[in-house]
């Protein structure tokens, strides 16, 4: 399957019957989410690679037809176990791979609940999460979380069981369940089961990491995600039956789930990557034509690409940067004219087309969500014929609010597109983002005083301050909660200010504090890898640590240069007067982001309680 090329049009006409088309097609044949394997072996027959997962070094094939299959083994085997339904079943997995797909229809099949849980959270939030959902069973990927549940199970009275994917002492193997369910006298029963669901059940509980407090379990429906998926689908206009997608980002969070779900219903054939530290060799073997990435992700990929152009020499390297820097001012639809137009066709032929080479040969897109992407990548990537749709979206809205398109003008930079068929968005009076659809969660589990405080006359507060432009484009500015004010009264929105300095290569994470000081101050982790470059080049000595590169005065004084530039374009109350280099690499397992690598606020001034003390001392 591929995407149709970026720049195509597609008129409002052909869009009407599009949408036609699809209302007849789909709207009446998918209302549950185990449907999806189905409607792909209905339009399709079967894709021979319709899950793809590595293992012993070689790529191993499900077709539909065997995954279908499988799944209804494991139904089978299940019912077997007493499984009934709205009983819940958690799957925990330190990388995506088939067998997670398989359970997940499975359990979806028996009117049984999937609860995906973060592999990286702490055995603390682990025992809260298996014992608030009331988990019957577990079913995990390896050893290493298989020891983490361990310590924790005797303090979780319902869990019956745990199984492993893989295959290690101690712990039983999903085999025996395939096994059970090898007989299948009861696939009636299995029939009987999924008649029986509903499209307004609840089908999933998604745990949020949360930057605070106890996670809270979104419940969402099968509608919800379904309606998700197809009303997202108008966005991403594949070619049906022809394309490639690689998978890594987690899919315990609903934003990778959705987009494989989303792959079933186009015939994407999805091949699972190994880790995030293998993805690189991974892009090379699979070239996909999509994937789906967080803004971190894309940064680095463009750091990369940036050092090996300063690595080069001569006329090559002059090359690199001229494309570069006009990819940077790069506008859509030929806004630039024909002079920018021809010159960024020779840069794409000439430089640009090795950027692609790098991503495997043959992507076409890249799907963001998470956090908001820098500007600059929007418009560099964009230019190098590789478009990075950002999007927009929460676990509780299934989590797609808005998402941008090159088609119809739907792409503009800086925004998060407009917003998908069937959910409307409005702005409240104090400037946060409300919505109403039928991707709306069902709420949180367990927790009704939380689910008013956030949907409210049928509408969700999502808690992030935003803006929708004359053009119906939708753009966020901060998160409601982060905002503060100065002792001076003056309100500081510190997404803004961090985007901003993350924009210089000397900055990896930066934290902007001062709620009810006189002024905004900052905590910076430096991109060290950078940083080190530069020093060499400059004959710079930065001691053996990173503890004496952020003491280092010149590596003070030069990110202190970055903040000033920067600082210009924001007014005085608001431009960071002091900041402290962290010496530690920010990251979700030392404690500093949450698995979808957004800050924990609380947790980051709590660890650099010194170095606040200092900073307002």
């Amino acid at each position: 399957m591929k995407f149709t090329k970026y720049y195509n049009i597609i008129s409002e006409k052909s869009l009407f019957f599009y949408n036609l088309q699809y209302n007849i097609l789909t709207m009446m044949t998918i209302t549950r989410l185990f449907d999806f394997p189905y409607y792909q072996q209905d339009q399709f027959k079967t894709i021979p690679d319709a899950l793809t997962s590595k293992k012993d070094g070689s790529w191993i094939k499900t077709s539909t037809q065997e995954y279908i299959a499988q799944a209804n083994t494991v139904s089978r085997a299940l019912l077997r176990m007493g499984i009934q339904k709205d009983d819940k079943i958690a799957l925990i997995s330190s990388s995506n791979r088939t067998e997670w797909n398989i359970m997940d229809i499975g359990i979806l099949q028996t009117g049984a609940q999937n609860v995906p849980i973060y592999p990286t959270i702490s055995e603390e939030d682990y025992e809260y999460i298996l014992n608030h959902c009331g988990a019957t069973y577990c079913f995990i990927s390896d050893a290493g979380i298989f020891d983490k549940i361990s310590k924790i199970r005797k303090n979780v009275p319902l869990l019956k069981e745990v199984y492993s994917f893989d295959i290690f002492l101690n712990c039983k193997n999903w085999q025996e369940i395939l096994d059970l369910g090898a007989d299948k006298s009861n696939q009636k029963e299995v029939e009987a089961r999924k008649n029986a669901v509903k499209t307004d059940d609840l089908a999933t509980i998604i745990y949020t990491s949360g930057t605070t407090g106890r996670p809270k379990g979104v419940m969402l429906s099968h509608k919800n995600i379904v309606s998700n998926v197809l009303d997202s689908a108008l966005r991403i206009p594949f070619e049906a039956g022809k394309s490639r997608g690689l998978s890594f980002l987690p899919i315990c969070h609903i934003f990778e789930r959705m987009i494989l779900y989303l792959y079933q219903y186009y015939g994407v054939s999805i091949y699972f990557g190994e880790s995030i530290e293998k993805i690189s060799d991974n892009i090379k073997e699979v070239q996909p034509t999509v994937i789906t990435v967080v803004p971190r992700l894309v940064e680095k990929v463009y750091d990369k690409i940036y050092a090996k152009g300063n690595d080069l020499t001569g006329i090559k390297r002059k090359l690199f940067f001229w494309a570069n820097d006009l990819g940077l001012r790069y506008e859509p639809y030929g806004v630039n004219g024909w002079w920018y137009e021809f010159q960024l066709k020779i840069a794409q032929k000439l430089i640009f087309s090795k950027w692609k080479e790098g991503l495997g040969g043959k992507i076409e897109l890249m799907v963001s969500g998470s956090a908001a992407l820098q500007p600059r990548l929007s418009r560099v990537f964009a230019a190098a014929q590789i478009p990075v749709m950002e999007g927009y979206g929460l676990s509780e809205t299934s989590p797609v609010i808005s998402v941008n398109d090159l088609r119809n003008k739907g792409f503009k930079i800086g925004t998060v597109g407009k917003p998908i068929r069937n959910v409307e968005v409005k702005i409240a009076a104090d400037g946060e983002i409300i919505c109403k659809g039928p991707n709306i969660m069902l709420g949180y589990y367990k927790d009704d005083t939380k689910t008013a405080e956030v949907i409210l006359d049928g509408y969700f507060h999502t808690g992030d301050i935003g803006e929708i432009d004359s053009e119906g484009f939708l753009k966020i500015t901060d998160r409601k909660k982060e905002m503060f004010k100065t002792s001076g009264g003056k309100y500081i929105a510190p997404q803004i200010l961090e985007n901003a300095m993350k924009q210089s290569r000397f900055i990896d994470q930066i934290m902007v504090i001062g709620d009810g000081q006189k002024m905004p101050a900052a905590f910076i982790q430096p991109n060290f890898e950078f940083v080190k470059e530069w020093a060499v080049i400059h004959s710079i000595d930065l001691g053996p640590t990173n503890e004496t590169l952020v003491s280092n005065p010149k590596i003070i004084g030069r990110i202190k240069e970055e903040i000033d530039q920067i600082n210009s374009k924001f007014g005085n109350w608001e431009q960071i007067k002091r900041f402290e280099l962290t010496p530690d690499v920010w990251s979700a397992d030392s404690g500093h982001l949450t698995p979808t690598m957004k800050l924990r606020r609380k947790i980051i001034l709590e660890k650099y309680k010194v170095l606040y003390n200092k900073i307002y001392s």
